[in-house]
């Protein structure tokens, strides 16, 4: 068994941990990071974030080329989806950017190793697999990440009744699917499959879809995406999950007649993974799962650092490699920082949805008056030109300082525009600030301008 030493070694290949390698590497220190998987990435990179996003964009074009080109005066005859091949591209796409990873790490002299790592000591990771062998670091920052959560009653199969992961990876389209949970994980996966054809119901336990985001938006989204042809059921428990022949049966708490689908699709949260990692080796105890830390992100056992997933907060790719610099940083003695009132989160649907900041719902719970300002999609040119004309842009401002507090937006590549009003939080701006910054026309980014025009009624084009 070989034995190796690091300044710096990072438990975990994922998105916080190879941006928190490749970081220390830039800051001097002799760094290293393990990963049990053959592709880099984690999870966010191999089956979830990337894979998910290139199905959604064949799914995307595939429904715009059957029932939208018609309206741009182009005809198009007997479109058909090769699912065979849109599995191949987005395969295609995951390993083009996992090899990129392993070459990044090559760069900047950040030793890979691959295996199942486990502490043995605060100071000891032992690797079995192909890298098998014992690694020493003076610093070792858990980047784990997160799993499926584990719901009771589901009898998973990893076929008819499965998780996202699965639903990546189906080699025909079901005729008929049921989603369990109806948050950003179950609409964007029954959104890919409900254009290729199948009918889809998704389940959600509380009164409403997307828990956690703005209601408002949230409300909007229920309404466009029904009339897409998503069947939603909310209010409803899931009591059981099983096999039946070839098909899923779902049995839901206080109803005598169960639902029947082709494939179930169980999208009910993530939680830490840090199970098996040997925490208790070294006197760590989790809550829920999530590892306890300081604003160093240091566990109460000196030079044990964690970010990401496994720490529990937003379950975000960005935020865990803004961890895993900020992270580094203060290791290599420097300054490290996360604003986590900046950090946005997208739905990637169609049409996009997007936060950051406090939603309406919080700003009250917590008693901060505010003014609210919007603007509607069917008020923008380019909007109008593109045939995007669904959703909308609000801006939250405090209603003393008026400094921008929420932005929530649902509509065409709400994703992108979302991130001008994470850099105007991050700087403290204003929604005057906003508004007063001049936006090009005809763009979707009007839209910002004016719902934060409109925090102070003077919005020009509604």
């Amino acid at each position: 068994m070989s034995n190796f030493t690091h300044d710096i070694l990072i438990l975990g290949g994922g998105p916080g941990g190879y941006v928190a390698a490749i970081r220390a590497a830039q800051l001097g220190l002799d760094a290293a990071v393990i990963d049990e998987n053959q592709q880099w990435g984690g999870t966010c990179l191999r089956v979830g974030c990337i894979p998910s996003k290139a199905l959604l964009e064949s799914s995307h074009l595939f429904e715009e080329a059957q029932q939208h080109f018609a309206e741009h005066g182009i005809k198009t005859a007997d479109v058909s989806v090769d699912l065979e091949k849109m599995m191949q591209r987005k395969s295609s796409v995951v390993d083009a950017l996992t090899g990129g990873i392993k070459m990044l790490l090559k760069k900047n002299k950040v030793k890979a190793y691959n295996g199942r790592g486990q502490f043995v000591d605060k100071n000891t990771i032992e690797i079995t697999g192909k890298s098998a062998g014992k690694i020493t670091a003076k610093n070792i920052v858990i980047a784990t990440g997160s799993l499926s959560f584990p719901l009771p009653g589901v009898e998973f199969d990893d076929n008819i009744i499965g998780d996202s992961t699965t639903a990546l990876s189906y080699d025909t389209v079901p005729e008929t699917l049921i989603v369990i949970g109806g948050g950003y994980i179950g609409l964007e996966l029954g959104s890919v499959w409900s254009r290729l054809g199948a009918k889809v119901t998704i389940l959600e336990a509380q009164d409403r879809i997307l828990p956690g985001l703005d209601n408002e938006i949230a409300k909007i989204a229920h309404r466009i995406f029904s009339k897409q042809g998503l069947e939603f059921k909310t209010g409803v428990w899931v009591e059981s999950a099983k096999k039946s022949g070839v098909k899923g049966v779902v049995k839901l708490k206080g109803e005598d007649q169960p639902l029947e689908a082709d494939r179930v699709l169980v999208c009910t949260g993530r939680i830490p993974n840090t199970a098996n990692i040997g925490l208790d080796a070294i006197g760590i105890e989790t809550n829920r799962g999530a590892i306890p830390v300081n604003e160093r992100f240091e566990t109460k056992i000196q030079g044990v650092f964690a970010i990401g997933d496994c720490i529990g907060g937003a379950m975000l790719a960005h935020k865990a490699s803004e961890e895993g610099v900020a992270c580094v940083e203060m290791i290599a003695g420097g300054h490290g920082h996360v604003d986590y009132n900046a950090i946005p989160a997208i739905v990637y649907t169609n049409p996009e949805i997007a936060s950051v900041g406090k939603t309406e719902e919080q700003l009250k719970d917590e008693g901060i008056e505010y003014r609210k300002g919007m603007c509607p999609y069917g008020a923008n040119g380019r909007a109008r030109a593109l045939g995007g004309t669904d959703g909308r842009i609000k801006v939250l401002a405090h209603a003393t300082t008026d400094r921008i507090v929420g932005v929530h937006a649902i509509g065409a590549r709400a994703g992108d525009l979302i991130a001008e009003a994470a850099v105007a939080m991050a700087f403290g701006a204003s929604s005057e600030d906003l508004a007063r910054c001049c936006h090009a026309h005809p763009t979707l980014s009007e839209i910002m301008q004016e719902a934060a025009l409109a925090v102070d009624n003077r919005a020009i084009h509604t």
